[in-house]
């Protein structure tokens, strides 16, 4: 059976304050997070790698990565940090602007808007379920819900994104419907997660909230009882 940890993330979507986070995380002593530095310019992104540095932070085991990001920065995460795994969105969303080569068996493909790539699954080395986009899918989208759900079972899935699904449907910034969102109002907004096979959680579950710390380490302790690890 596989190991399954829960991570604590510091995320920069738009509602997230990840200075504010970074000084809670040391605040509450935390020494392993996930880091989800997407949405930060190289000038912010210098920045939080130099709050980072006083945080605490010792191990950094899951990061999404930029598709700017210089391959030393990943080198800098894979050292100091002790990345493991590294998540990208499909080059159809973002391509590339960097070669990243040297790391390709360590790159997992998120799902979000399109249905997997087979021809990036296998350059790289597997999927990124967020499983709240998975569950968004199945109510908004279900014909990628269930191309994507056939291509489950077929490649491995090396790390999970998890946020809330409290199933209002809203348009995002991209023009589409969506029913889930990274800030929770209550903690029943993961009971969507019984639906799915264990098979779907990876070693890696990263909480991709902009809540605060306080609540992130409610919704952990709410999620690790809800799925039983």
């Amino acid at each position: 059976m596989k190991k399954r940890k829960i991570l604590i993330s510091v995320t920069t979507t738009r509602g997230a304050d990840w200075r504010k986070t970074l000084k809670d995380v040391k605040k509450f002593g935390l020494k392993e997070i996930a880091l989800f530095p997407t949405c930060l310019e190289a000038k912010e992104r210098k920045e939080m790698y130099a709050l980072l540095e006083k945080s605490g932070i010792k191990s950094i085991p899951v990061l999404h990565l930029r598709t700017d990001m210089p391959i030393e920065e990943l080198d800098f995460f894979r050292k100091k940090y002790k990345t493991k795994i590294f998540i990208i969105h499909t080059q159809r969303e973002y391509p590339l602007m960097c070669d990243w080569a040297a790391y390709k068996r360590l790159i997992y493909v998120e799902n979000v808007y399109n249905v997997f790539d087979e021809g990036e699954l296998k350059e790289f080395a597997g999927i990124c379920l967020d499983i709240t986009h998975l569950e968004n899918d199945r109510v908004v989208a279900l014909e990628r819900f269930k191309k994507n759900f056939e291509l489950l079972k077929i490649y491995p899935i090396g790390a999970n994104h998890i946020a809330a699904f409290p199933g209002t449907r809203r348009i995002d910034e991209e023009g589409k419907v969506r029913c889930d969102s990274h800030t929770y109002k209550k903690l029943t907004d993961f009971d969507y997660l019984k639906k799915y096979p264990k098979r779907f959680f990876s070693p890696f579950l990263c909480l991709e909230l902009e809540n605060s710390l306080k609540e992130q380490l409610a919704a952990k302790i709410y999620v690790k009882k809800l799925i039983g690890i």
